[in-house]
């Protein structure tokens, strides 16, 4: 039960990730003019409402984060979130793995600039009271989560990591003379 209760949640993480990455992330490395008013507006709110200055204006090291979003996690959503909507697949445990080490390795350095990072100098306002900074954490903390939640599942549960029955050694007859 509680398996089938994680893997709906990864299902939700990657189906919603779709349009996140697309509406909002891409906004970071994408010409200007390829998004409506709409959704540069609503990238301006975002930054502005929760003081993300990376996003309005991403820093080299950030937009990298971002690239390899575009390029290697986009095509992995829809692929997760059929495995984790039909539940089981064990095909998805090394795909799975190799992107929750990399997702949760980027979170680390983009968690530390929010916590430590003297934004007094951005051109766009950061997070500058310890409250400011806790709310930022919070917007990118799930993505540090649920990714080591979905690695553990991966290396612990039986279900994506069992051990096939040829895998275990034959025992051989001696011949005897």
């Amino acid at each position: 039960m509680f398996l089938r209760v994680s893997e709906v949640l990864y299902f939700i993480y990657f189906a919603s990730h779709i349009p996140i990455t697309l509406i909002i992330d891409l906004q970071a490395l994408l010409p200007e003019h390829m998004y409506p008013l709409e959704l540069k507006n609503l990238l301006q709110w975002y930054g502005a409402e929760f003081k993300d200055p990376m996003m309005l204006d991403p820093p080299v090291w950030f937009k990298s984060f971002v690239f390899c979003e575009a390029l290697v996690q986009l095509p992995f959503f829809p692929v997760a979130a059929y495995a984790f909507l039909k539940g089981g697949c064990k095909w998805i445990r090394t795909p799975a793995i190799i992107y929750s080490v990399h997702v949760a390795t980027t979170l680390i350095p983009i968690l530390n600039h929010i916590i430590f990072h003297d934004f007094s100098l951005m051109p766009h306002p950061g997070p500058q009271t310890l409250r400011e900074r806790l709310t930022l954490v919070s917007i990118y903390a799930p993505y540090l989560i649920i990714p080591v939640m979905i690695l553990l599942t991966m290396l612990f549960s039986s279900t994506y990591n069992s051990t096939s029955p040829s895998g275990k050694a034959s025992s051989k007859s001696k011949k005897h003379r």
